[in-house]
């Protein structure tokens, strides 16, 4: 008897779904599919992604106890999902102020931290400025620039600013024995959006060289994608902290090379750029 190797027929049912399927539907779905990326992206690294988490969890209990009939256990998680819902606009309002703000500047889909190349070469030329006149003054200085990952975890350790970057408005951020003084700077975009904001210190073990301000750079570069720019108080030292590695001795042509890409990216890593720093050097 000979065998039958023909694949399965498709069930006359989901035949039937797929044939009324079209190509708005397709880009209905797409469109979907993105706004939820851009609100994940939004939430992510923020107290905001635990809260979607355990929102998940609790969902996917509730659809276990129906599917096994668990009649009371059931109703009182569908109730308690009720409640999330309507308490979802106070818990998640800085989420949902940022997200209308975006769509109102049409931002949404953009990313923040990528400028067009007149703004790119702007704020670098801002921030180097700042920091160039930093170290000759020997004024302790650390900026965080924002990049695919959020840090509103970090800026809610300090003071929301919100402010466009210039070299003055950085200098005046940065005087000593100010209430924003201490801390770091978080920039995203051509905006310092927080300041005096307090950083996780690495665990591993360097050089007595290195200060808390070092080991606060070193240490939030090693959770997330952020570059971070550190000012040496006792030295004047000009480092650039990523991925859990700090770059020193900097010089200001060195700081700006490195910077254009995060604001306008280029096909150089990081990585390369130091390196052929080092080899002119």
């Amino acid at each position: 008897m000979p065998m039958d190797f023909s694949l399965p027929q498709v069930p006359t049912q989901l035949r039937g779904i797929l044939s009324t399927i079209g190509p708005l539907d397709i880009l209905d779905i797409l469109i979907v599919a993105i706004i939820l990326y851009k609100v994940y992206e939004m939430l992510q690294d923020t107290r905001a992604i635990t809260l979607v988490k355990g929102l998940l969890v609790l969902l996917g209990i509730t659809l276990v106890c129906n599917w096994m009939e668990l009649h009371v256990i059931s109703w009182l998680l569908q109730k308690a999902v009720t409640l999330i819902f309507v308490a979802l606009p106070i818990v998640f309002q800085p989420e949902l102020r940022r997200a209308l703000e975006h769509l109102g500047q049409g931002r949404f889909l953009a990313n923040p931290t990528v400028l067009d190349d007149r703004q790119a070469q702007n704020v670098v030329h801002e921030l180097v400025r700042a920091v160039r006149t930093l170290a000759s003054t020997k004024t302790g200085a650390l900026l965080d620039i924002e990049r695919n990952m959020g840090l509103n975890d970090i800026c809610a350790s300090g003071i929301q600013t919100d402010a466009l970057i210039t070299a003055e408005f950085l200098l005046n951020v940065f005087i000593p024995n100010t209430p924003l003084h201490d801390g770091a700077g978080i920039v995203r975009g051509n905006r310092l959006i927080a300041a005096s904001c307090y950083l996780p210190l690495t665990e591993r073990s360097f050089s007595t060289e290195l200060g808390t301000r070092h080991r606060a750079a070193i240490g939030l570069s090693e959770q997330c994608d952020a570059l971070v720019v550190v000012v040496s108080e006792e030295t004047g030292t000009i480092s650039v902290a990523e991925e859990g590695h700090i770059t020193r001795h900097l010089d200001a042509e060195a700081l700006k090379n490195i910077l254009m890409p995060v604001f306008s990216p280029e096909k150089q890593t990081f990585r390369e750029l130091v390196e052929n720093w080092r080899k002119k050097k």
